[in-house]
């Protein structure tokens, strides 16, 4: 029963995030990152998103060791908890949209422009 239940949480949240449904950004689900498991995973944000349930209750020291050392690795956390994610699906959706317009990485200018052309040398043909 509790498998089922943290199951039917996690794709509740996993239909918003799947196929780049929020702001563009790219989610795996279950993601390996070191010697852990994630529950969603962004590449791009370096963006690791928890569901903490039932099962996180008497692990909080083990959470904490987890996470720092994911941290160390640039990954970043949010946490939301299970409840949150069935009772306040939209609130959870807009908490992360706000956290990713935040801290998405700005896009690189044009660098069309900032090229110089070469010209061939002289005494060389051009094909």
């Amino acid at each position: 029963m509790f498998e089922k239940k943290r199951y039917f949480i996690r794709g509740t949240l996993w239909r918003y995030l799947k196929g780049k449904q929020l702001l563009g950004h790219d989610f795996d689900r279950q993601k390996p990152i070191d010697n852990y498991i994630v529950d969603f995973f962004c590449n791009e944000l370096m963006l690791a998103i928890e569901i903490d349930g039932i099962s996180h209750e008497n692990k909080s020291e083990e959470d904490r060791i987890r996470q720092s050392k994911l941290e160390s690795l640039g990954v970043r956390f949010l946490r939301f908890y299970d409840s949150d994610v069935k009772g306040n699906i939209q609130g959870v959706i807009t908490a992360i949209g706000e956290w990713i317009r935040a801290n998405e990485p700005t896009p690189n200018p044009s660098q069309e422009g900032n090229f110089k052309r070469t010209s061939p040398k002289r005494g060389m043909r051009r094909r």
